[in-house]
């Protein structure tokens, strides 16, 4: 079996440098495996640390020890070893990210933020933007929209121009936080889709998901973040 991801041992701490260099565990010893295909949907209560793995997947924090191994350019990369250069390529080529909030760039319209990693990845432009329009299309923001920038929209049209900024490029490993968390019903089935079609086509996909219907639906199964007090 392929696992275009893997968690190996991965520790993270955090360190209040004005409480004295208190240090705050937060996760020890996780080991995950993603198959290509594969939902993997992080479980456990609040405070647990299922972002702060999500951050440490994605290499937005470092790592107090272990490996990130993902599937790259035809061979493996360690993102916790990975400088800013190969970090790029990763996220260029392999890994995307659909956080919960959409990072505004003023005067750039809806539709140039969803086509933007697809003519990076090395789509032409006008393969790109077909594509983001599609998109937004199918997450039901309206036309009117597209061609403006989306500091404006509404907590969940900018989630939507996340949504499709995130499924365009194809990525083989796709890490989902809250994905649905602002949608209304329709938006949140339009979801359900988009995951079941990027695991047919073969994505590893790693998830958060608050909403349980929407998780009982894309997730093949789930993985348990334990919090470190209860693992005492």
């Amino acid at each position: 079996m392929s696992f275009p991801l893997v968690a190996e041992g991965l520790s993270k701490h955090f360190t209040l440098h004005l409480q004295g260099g208190v240090h705050i565990p937060v996760l020890r010893d996780v080991t995950l495996r993603v198959a290509r295909g594969e939902c993997v949907a992080l479980a456990g209560p609040s405070g647990a640390g299922k972002s702060t793995l999500m951050r440490c997947l994605y290499g937005n924090y470092s790592t107090g020890s272990g490996r990130i191994l993902v599937t790259h350019a035809g061979g493996s990369i360690d993102l916790a070893l990975a400088d800013a250069r190969a970090l790029r390529a990763v996220r260029r080529e392999t890994m995307g990210y659909v956080s919960q909030f959409l990072r505004v760039i003023p005067r750039v319209s809806a539709a140039e933020i969803v086509a933007e990693p697809m003519i990076a990845g090395g789509r032409s432009r006008e393969a790109a933007e077909t594509r983001a329009i599609a998109l937004l299309h199918r997450l039901n923001l309206p036309a009117t929209l597209h061609g403006l920038p989306p500091a404006t929209f509404s907590g969940g049209e900018q989630q939507r121009v996340n949504l499709a900024r995130g499924f365009g490029p194809d990525y083989p490993v796709l890490l989902l936080d809250e994905p649905t968390a602002s949608l209304d019903a329709a938006n949140r089935a339009v979801v359900v889709s988009l995951i079941t079609e990027a695991k047919a086509r073969g994505a590893a996909i790693v998830g958060i998901f608050h909403d349980t219907e929407v998780r009982d639906q894309v997730a093949d199964r789930l993985f348990d973040v334990t919090p470190i007090q209860d693992a005492a």
